[in-house]
């Protein structure tokens, strides 16, 4: 089933990739803001397990892929992360493009990272950082019985997949 974007969901120039500008509702008790509303994406992208992960300063996390996994990050601060991202997919009309963005506190969005996409973010603020993360896959499948669904290149010397 495809679902027709509304129109403030932002296509990437990698394929299948979604940017989803974050905004947040601000009153005197402080703020509010909307991570995932199932109207916005395409069911194959849902959540099956969410979880919030910390970032350090000048740490990077990835660059990794999932063969059939999914990604829905949110970057919604205190800090700014560098996103990296490579449309490894051999049949994908996009197959070798490379995007990079800037986002978290200064510019929240939300990103949706399809199966066969290597990822990266490092925070290059000066605070640590959240990211939300709302995989439509369980990691390591029903009661973490399965192989984790997971290509690291962060350590390969001769990984085309670099950050800068």
């Amino acid at each position: 089933m495809n679902v027709a974007l509304p129109k403030y969901v932002e296509p990437c120039p990698i394929a299948d990739v979604k940017w989803i500008p974050l905004k947040f509702f601000t009153d005197q008790r402080g703020w509010l803001a909307e991570l995932f509303r199932n109207d916005l994406i395409d069911p194959k992208f849902h959540p099956q397990m969410a979880y919030v992960s910390m970032t350090k300063p000048g740490v990077a996390r990835g660059p990794h892929e999932h063969i059939d996994q999914a990604d829905y990050f949110c970057f919604i601060g205190p800090s700014t992360f560098r996103v990296y991202l490579w449309d490894a997919r051999p049949t994908s009309p996009t197959h070798g493009a490379k995007q990079v963005r800037d986002v978290g506190e200064e510019s929240p969005y939300a990103l949706i990272v399809p199966a066969g996409v290597v990822h990266a973010y490092r925070n290059v603020g000066e605070k640590d950082g959240w990211v939300f993360n709302g995989a439509n896959r369980l990691y390591a499948g029903w009661l973490k019985q399965d192989p984790v669904d997971e290509i690291r290149h962060e350590n390969a010397a001769d990984s085309p997949y670099r950050l800068d």
